[in-house]
């Protein structure tokens, strides 16, 4: 680590000599697989871009000259030549830095990503910016091939592509890869664009080989074939100057490239080559398995898991399988997710019901409703902070007409380590005020199995939200038993307190109960809420406390105090829930404690608001 070392930021970079880069990509390669291995992270991706990341921060001048990396994923590197070397250790850890670029975290990370395809759209807005202020920095956008199957990213293209005297470039990382494998046509396209690269050397054998009075023909000749073998590009046609493609891990390629590049002006477009998991060969073979892992030691590879709980994931999985050999109306959907929703064993058994539509959750969600109109029955497979991206398509081109949608949520609620970019904390909230809709919350592993089963056979849109990871150990039954419409049940009778508690609150709401013999609802439905539950309640109780892993603005809670005030009953009412603020990365347990949601943080919250429960609150039954 003789260089790397010596680097605290890219200005130490920028000292070395183009021949001791390599050197230098090999010491952070190195050092990149020992940190992560050691606290978890993303891997693949950011072995990848390695050798692109010093080439741009060798070329540009940063943070001057601005770098906004797509999902952020990839840019651990980055972080690492950035000042940020010696705090590796606590990657993705409470307290501890991001795995994801963040604006509040290092002045280098000039835009926070995590969602995919913002890239081109927020770098062309800080170059048009330079403009308007009259500064000469660059803006440079690097994104996936995975990621440029977003509209978005095509909305931004279209905009930049008219801006002709703008520091702008699109850095192009095609690794054929997002996290499930590449589908759809612009995939298609890149690979056809690959194939010039057979082009090229058929051209330069030409040149060595034939004699000179035939090489005239052959060059009138290569006019043709370059049309015929490499299609034109549709970057230039939005405008762009298209360069490319060239091997992301060849620094002598990437760096003349790029410093060519920053002299031009006008929106520029380079296509770089890499390769996912590039110098660790376990990761270039599987760099799925290499995407997201855990702890693991380097020398063996990622060992398989024994899980003594099925997570919540595989629940769905296994439910979606058999339900569609049940009913051959079933669809399932997925917006580029197929190994985090569940749905490999699904593509494999079914693969003409399977369709990955890539990252385009807008598209997935109206793709299904047409699906809807002509009699099947899709399943949108979806964690809850993406169907983020599809809200207008969920209610105008879905609920709007009442169309039969099943929607399974992934990942509600506090996700960890990928902290606020990625955590489900707002479905409730925004799922609810949508007319139609139906909208659960599993409390367990089999609850999770009928609640898909209620939303599959009802007739219209439904969501069921499920959390990441393992519940809490309940036997799945492999029956297709639904539950009734709008309706809670009792999970323990206490007094004086009654705790209606949604989804994964069911269970700390219970082990608080216990300490203060309280009563407890397992209320399933948001919507339709068991409004006869919640006045049963009300009248049995003197207070009542609602709890849910989720936003207690406009959630659960505010749900119930609204049938309150329908009815005309006044109770004192206590909601528990997520803060109004963006919560952190960290172990799960650790940051729902911290939000007073384990049953220590019920009890207190609980006692601090009512007291001890004294005798004039207990009520006999």
């Amino acid at each position: 680590m003789k260089l790397l070392q010596d680097i605290q930021d890219p200005a130490d970079v920028r000292k070395l000599a183009r021949s001791q880069l390599h050197p230098l990509a090999d010491e952070l390669r190195a050092f990149l697989l020992d940190s992560v291995s050691q606290t978890g992270g993303h891997l693949s991706s950011n072995l990848g871009t390695v050798e692109l990341t010093i080439a741009l921060h060798y070329v540009f001048n940063t943070p001057e000259d601005r770098i906004v990396w797509d999902v952020g994923h990839q840019t651990y590197p980055h972080k690492i030549l950035t000042g940020r070397r010696d705090q590796m250790h606590t990657l993705r850890q409470f307290n501890g830095i991001s795995g994801f670029p963040r604006r509040v975290e290092s002045p280098y990370d000039t835009f926070g990503t995590a969602h995919s395809s913002t890239s081109i759209s927020a770098a062309l807005g800080m170059a048009l910016a330079a403009r308007v202020k009259g500064e000469s920095r660059h803006a440079i956008a690097v994104i996936g091939d995975g990621a440029m199957t977003a509209g978005m990213a095509f909305e931004a293209m279209n905009n930049a592509g008219i801006h002709d005297d703008i520091n702008f470039l699109v850095v192009l990382n095609d690794n054929d890869m997002s996290i499930s494998p590449p589908v759809g046509a612009l995939n298609r396209y890149l690979a056809r664009l690959m194939s010039g690269r057979f082009y090229a050397a058929a051209k330069n054998v030409g040149k060595t080989v034939l004699p000179a009075p035939m090489r005239e023909l052959a060059k009138r000749f290569e006019e043709h074939a370059k049309g015929m073998i490499v299609p034109a590009t549709m970057f230039e046609e939005f405008g762009f100057n298209y360069i490319g493609p060239i091997d992301g891990h060849d620094m002598e390629s990437l760096v003349p490239t790029l410093q060519n590049l920053k002299n031009l002006k006008g929106p520029q477009f380079l296509h770089v080559v890499t390769k996912k998991g590039q110098g660790y060969k376990l990761a270039e073979v599987d760099p799925v398995l290499y995407h997201g892992p855990g702890k693991f030691n380097p020398a063996e590879g990622i060992r398989p898991a024994t899980a003594n709980k099925l997570t919540y994931t595989q629940v769905f999985g296994d439910w979606l399988c058999d339900m569609a050999q049940q009913d051959g109306r079933l669809v399932g959907i997925t917006p580029a997710m197929r190994e985090g929703s569940g749905m490999v064993q699904f593509e494999q058994r079914f693969p003409e019901r399977y369709y990955d539509v890539g990252i385009a959750e807008q598209h997935a969600v109206t793709f299904a409703a047409g699906m809807a109109c002509e009699g099947l029955k899709p399943v949108v497979a979806i964690y809850s902070t993406f169907l983020q991206r599809g809200y207008d398509q969920l209610i105008h081109d879905v609920a709007l007409q009442n169309l039969d949608v099943t929607f399974a949520l992934d990942r509600a609620g506090l996700v960890g380590a990928d902290g606020a970019t990625h955590a489900g904390n707002y479905d409730l909230a925004f799922l609810r005020c949508i007319p139609n809709m139906v909208v659960m919350a599993a409390s367990d592993e089999n609850e999770c199995r009928q609640m898909l089963s209620t939303a599959f056979h009802y007739n219209g849109p439904a969501a069921v939200r499920y959390p990441r990871g393992a519940g809490t150990g309940a036997v799945v039954e492999k029956s297709f038993a639904t539950i009734p419409l709008g309706v809670g049940e009792i999970k323990r009778m206490g007094h004086g307190i009654a705790i209606l508690a949604f989804g994964t609150m069911v269970a700390p709401a219970i082990a608080a109960a216990n300490e203060l013999d309280a009563t407890v609802a397992n209320m399933r439905f948001i919507k339709p809420l068991d409004v006869e539950l919640v006045r049963q309640l009300a009248e049995t109780h003197d207070a009542l406390v609602t709890i849910e892993e989720g936003s207690i603005m406009g959630g659960a809670g505010a749900a119930v105090a609204e049938a309150l005030a329908a009815a005309g009953i006044v109770k004192p009412i206590l909601m528990l829930g997520l803060p109004d603020k963006f919560i952190d990365h960290g172990e799960v347990g650790l940051l729902l404690a911290g939000c007073g949601l384990d049953a220590a943080g019920i009890v207190a919250s609980v006692q601090q608001r009512f007291g001890t429960i004294p005798p004039r609150l207990v009520v006999n039954h």
